[in-house]
């Protein structure tokens, strides 16, 4: 029997060159990192619920450049929900920047962040070669929010404090707190 050239198999992507391929990559791997941090977060019922429900949405940003547009704004609306109810949980923890640390699940939040936030760049980059519906920008930006104030709930969760990072390179502004009407 004839053996059989895999490596176009295995790496498709590899003969194309435009920047919607590095975006797929990106956004697989924010996928594939929080389908991770839903594994690490069963004991936080809410958080585990609700990365279930991103992870087909996160394949769903995925698809929305090369394909059909599958994020609605019935999504967004939906994703910002999740990030007020996290907010709310965590308002007083989120004040000032915070050292990703804590838990194993909050860590993989963190590192789900960084993800998002790369991806929102990939998709910058395909911006640039062609038209990208702003909503995909206003998700994968919320996304990353969603994702941050997560990672301190489930430190909250866990008993495990934040802490402050005291910035040396940016100097210290207080947070402007909210008049009431």
């Amino acid at each position: 029997m004839a053996k059989k050239d895999f490596r176009f198999l295995c790496y498709p992507y590899m003969r194309e060159s435009v920047s919607t391929v590095d975006y797929e990559i990106r956004t697989d791997s924010l996928t594939t990192q929080i389908g991770l941090a839903a594994s690490l977060t069963k004991d936080v019922p809410d958080v585990y619920r609700d990365l279930m429900e991103l992870l087909p949405m996160t394949y769903h940003l995925n698809g929305s450049v090369r394909g059909k547009l599958a994020i609605t704004d019935n999504d967004l609306k939906r994703l910002s929900a999740i990030y007020d109810h996290y907010v709310v949980e965590v308002k007083e923890h989120i004040e000032t920047f915070v050292l990703p640390q804590g838990s194993t699940a909050a860590c993989v939040l963190h590192t789900c962040r960084s993800e998002a936030k790369k991806s929102v760049r990939a998709l910058h980059r395909v911006s640039l070669e062609r038209e990208i519906p702003e909503i995909l920008f206003d998700y994968a930006h919320l996304l990353a929010n969603v994702l941050f104030v997560m990672a301190v709930y489930v430190n909250k969760q866990h008993g495990i404090e934040e802490i402050p990072f005291i910035s040396k390179s940016y100097p210290t502004k207080p947070m402007k707190k909210k008049t009431e009407e």
